[in-house]
């Protein structure tokens, strides 16, 4: 009875320890499957183009002073008039061009101000604006504001809040051409890896498309702007 039940044991352990190397086996089988499909590789794609802006928006601004609010009114009316007429005389049409409220400052009015150095009590600023698709007129143009100089227009100089802006509006055209060119460049850079790694190229995984960006193409071209988009695809690999 003792030697039957020690040859079930060894029996029962014999089963036992090939049933453990088969189940070995097959779960590192499985491991190798897993990591097989899980050799990917990510690559980035980048189309990056140089286009004119389509829209120009040029402020006009000017400062003009008086002792006395109302002849200060009559000439700012009087330069907006010969500033619109400047505009028009160089290819602008009224619909381009809008008025902006002028601005009054009273410096007797202001608690630091020292009346005995105030020569002029108001000061105003009026801005006329230019809002068109003529990009290249209004640069043309801007050269020529010497002209209003020379009337005794006092134009103010470019700064944060009266710089003349370049716009680029037709993205979309540009979209899809752009997409396709970042897709067929993150390609081109994984198949060169997977040749390098004896491997073959195996289908998308996962496909992300970045943001697209218009800046100028430099501080001193603002009327050309460079439009760039990164597409990242990671792509499985096979053997």
């Amino acid at each position: 009875m003792q030697e039957s039940r020690k040859a079930e044991a060894l029996i029962l352990g014999v089963a036992i320890c090939i049933g453990l190397i088969f189940l070995g086996y097959f779960f590192s089988t499985g491991i190798v499957k897993i990591k097989q499909l899980d050799r990917t590789v990510v690559v980035k794609g980048l189309a990056e183009r140089e286009v004119p802006a389509d829209i120009a928006i040029w402020p006009i601004t000017y400062n003009v002073a008086d002792n006395d609010l109302i002849s200060l009114f009559e000439k700012i009316e009087t330069q907006n008039t010969m500033v619109m007429r400047f505009l028009k005389s160089n290819g602008f049409s009224d619909q381009e061009i809008s008025v902006s409220a002028p601005s009054i400052i009273d410096k007797q009015a202001q608690s630091y101000a020292n009346s005995d150095r105030i020569r002029f009590r108001y000061s105003g600023r009026s801005t006329i604006t230019v809002y068109t698709k003529k990009v290249d007129l209004v640069r043309k143009t801007m050269k020529k504001l010497v002209e209003l100089g020379r009337q005794g227009i006092v134009i103010k100089g470019e700064d944060y809040d009266n710089k003349t802006e370049f716009l680029f509006t037709r993205l979309n055209e540009i979209k899809p051409a752009m997409i396709e060119e970042a897709t067929k460049k993150a390609r081109e850079v994984a198949l060169k890896f997977a040749k390098d790694s004896n491997s073959k190229l195996g289908k998308i995984k996962r496909a992300r498309q970045g943001q697209f960006s218009i800046r100028d193409r430099d501080m001193n071209t603002p009327f050309i702007k460079k439009v760039r988009v990164v597409s990242t695809l990671e792509y499985y690999l096979v053997d």
